[in-house]
């Protein structure tokens, strides 16, 4: 069956609407690694993974490790979107009592693999659920999203050292790649290019993208399930803050909520009505 993009584009335009607001209602947050994510996990969710919002917790099932953890709006939106929660759910993000945290919880969200937000541990643990689901001959696959500033961590290139020598062909990385992290452009703060020749001299399948164009997410991801021995990894290039103006390329808006008026620009610009 053909792939119904403009499905997945409005999917995708409504994820970012509720970044928007989850992060305004919380008055606090991480809007712009969120945003850049945001197509990378609608079509994830959509399209590529097998999952049941109606039974989340089945064995049998692919599983997805949001490793930059503090993009947690970009998850719960998505979730919430694919059915996982009700989305009047998503105005409750970080305040007292509420399941969605700041940073994901498996145990209070329903289709939440695993609790991320100390970076560099989400990749690590998504190494051992595509060991453990290979030992098991469950035929599942395990997805992890990863920052390009949480590769300066060195826990990372263990995590890549390890799924290379168990050829762990079930697990796909992909690496947001906005260039901004909350100090300001990588390659200033601590350089991580060339991010392809580093996991392919980890023994890993690299594929670099737009993340932001379906197709190509699509052709990448497809690629990635015909790779044999070897885990893979997609560098997807984006825009942090994409789809709202001010936010675009602004590394000031990696943990800042906007205010009323900042909300009502952002979600009108994304094509909604605040």
């Amino acid at each position: 069956m053909a792939t119904d993009f403009e499905m997945l584009k409005e999917k995708a335009r409504d994820v970012r609407i509720d970044i928007i607001r989850q992060v305004h209602a919380a008055a606090s947050g991480h809007p712009g690694g969120s945003l850049s994510a945001a197509d990378l996990v609608t079509y994830l969710f959509f399209q590529e993974m097998n999952i049941d919002p109606a039974d989340p917790d089945r064995k049998i099932r692919d599983r997805f490790v949001l490793s930059k953890g503090h993009a947690a709006p970009a998850l719960y939106a998505v979730l919430a979107e694919r059915g996982f929660f009700p989305k009047e759910e998503l105005l409750n993000l970080r305040k007292i009592g509420s399941m969605l945290q700041g940073h994901p919880d498996k145990k209070k969200v329903p289709g939440v693999d695993m609790s991320t937000g100390s970076l560099g541990q989400g990749i690590s643990a998504a190494v051992g659920m595509a060991l453990a689901d290979k030992i098991d001959g469950t035929g599942s696959r395990v997805y992890a999203l990863l920052g390009d500033g949480e590769i300066q961590e060195g826990l990372v290139w263990e995590a890549a050292m390890s799924a290379a020598h168990y050829k762990l062909d079930n697990l796909t990385a992909i690496v947001d790649w906005n260039g901004l992290q909350i100090d300001g452009p990588n390659d200033e703060v601590m350089k991580v290019t060339p991010i392809d020749e580093k996991f392919a001299a980890f023994g890993w399948d690299v594929q670099m993208i737009d993340g932001h164009d379906l197709e190509q997410i699509e052709a990448a991801l497809q690629k990635a399930r015909t790779v044999e021995g070897k885990p893979q990894v997609i560098v997807a290039k984006t825009v942090k803050g994409k789809g709202v103006s001010f936010m675009e390329n602004e590394a000031g808006w990696h943990g800042k909520a906007p205010n009323d008026e900042q909300a009502k620009q952002a979600v009108e610009e994304l094509g909604g009505t605040w």
